[in-house]
């Protein structure tokens, strides 16, 4: 089971922040670090510094780690042009070394598109598509030919597909509850499939919805990742728990039921039931930031007795 942090940046985090949990990320062993694509924090939280952008800040932290994959649960499909979006992930991919990984999404949160003057299609899951088509026809591309689109929301002619990222393929992240159209785009273009903030029943009937998908498309289900995101608290006590619980404004029954949260033993068993649904890798969804001891013993009490 891999275990990834999972970033929510436009709750309140400067960059040095999220620089500060991305080196802890990688000095502590996990794979990854990924974060939202989110301009305006939700719920109670002020939001203070302000939003950070998410491929400016993957962009950073490109140069400023060394083994950890980066990348986004999920960039909105509303916030950028396909044609732009394929370039911006392709350099940081460069900047990397080849560490980038993209999860494509087609934008839900109305209230940061009015407050930003982003404009906010009714017709969101047929652009996603079109997106997806285009972003990786354009990596697909040969050096020296050229990449044309015609579709009913984006139109590309004779784009001369570059840059190139340094992978030879940037693996793309898709997930989402939806029973029909979700599956169906996630057998046609994922590397990965991701369900978030899902029970392990429910986990269960969408990733089987996803096999079944990518069997009709003629594709073997086990090419796909299975992942999923999750909150996390964990705590060496019950009331270190609940200390953790109450400085993200959660109840810790409501955490256990939800996410993964409680002691370290108590954790790797809910992870050990996911991983019987066919899940190979979680996101951990760490809210409070300042928190990097949460980090180490997740490190040293959960991700040591998985592996």
């Amino acid at each position: 089971m891999d275990l990834r942090i999972f970033t929510e940046p436009q709750q309140g985090a400067s960059y040095d922040t999220l620089l500060a949990v991305a080196k802890a990320t990688e000095d502590l062993g996990f794979d990854a670090f990924f974060r939202s694509d989110h301009y305006l924090s939700m719920g109670s939280s002020d939001g203070l510094p302000g939003p950070t952008d998410a491929w400016i800040t993957l962009a950073g932290l490109a140069r400023e780690t060394k083994r950890i994959r980066l990348g986004t649960l999920m960039t909105a499909g509303t916030f950028r042009l396909p044609g732009v979006l394929a370039i911006q992930v392709a350099q940081v991919d460069q900047m990397s070394g080849g560490r980038v990984e993209l999860g494509l999404g087609a934008g839900w949160f109305e209230e940061e598109h009015k407050a930003y003057g982003i404009p906010f299609p009714k017709e969101k899951f047929a652009r996603l598509e079109e997106q997806l088509a285009i972003v990786t026809g354009l990596w697909a591309t040969e050096v020296g030919k050229t990449f044309s689109y015609e579709g009913t929301h984006y139109q590309l002619s004779d784009s001369p597909a570059l840059p190139k990222p340094a992978q030879r393929k940037i693996p793309v992240l898709i997930g989402g509850h939806g029973a029909t159209r979700t599956p169906r785009l996630a057998a046609q273009y994922a590397d990965e499939f991701n369900l978030p903030f899902a029970s392990i029943e429910d986990t269960e009937r969408q990733f089987a919805r996803v096999r079944a998908a990518a069997e009709k498309a003629g594709r073997a289900p086990g090419d796909l990742v299975y992942s999923n995101a999750l909150v996390v608290c964990v705590g060496k006590d019950d009331a270190e728990v609940a200390r953790r619980a109450a400085s993200i404004g959660r109840e810790v029954d409501e955490l256990k039921a939800n996410g993964l949260a409680g002691s370290p033993a108590e954790v790797v068993d809910k992870i050990g039931r996911y991983a019987a649904t066919g899940s190979s890798r979680l996101y951990l969804q760490v809210l409070d930031l300042d928190d990097l001891d949460h980090l180490e013993l997740i490190s040293s009490q959960v991700s040591s007795q998985l592996s």
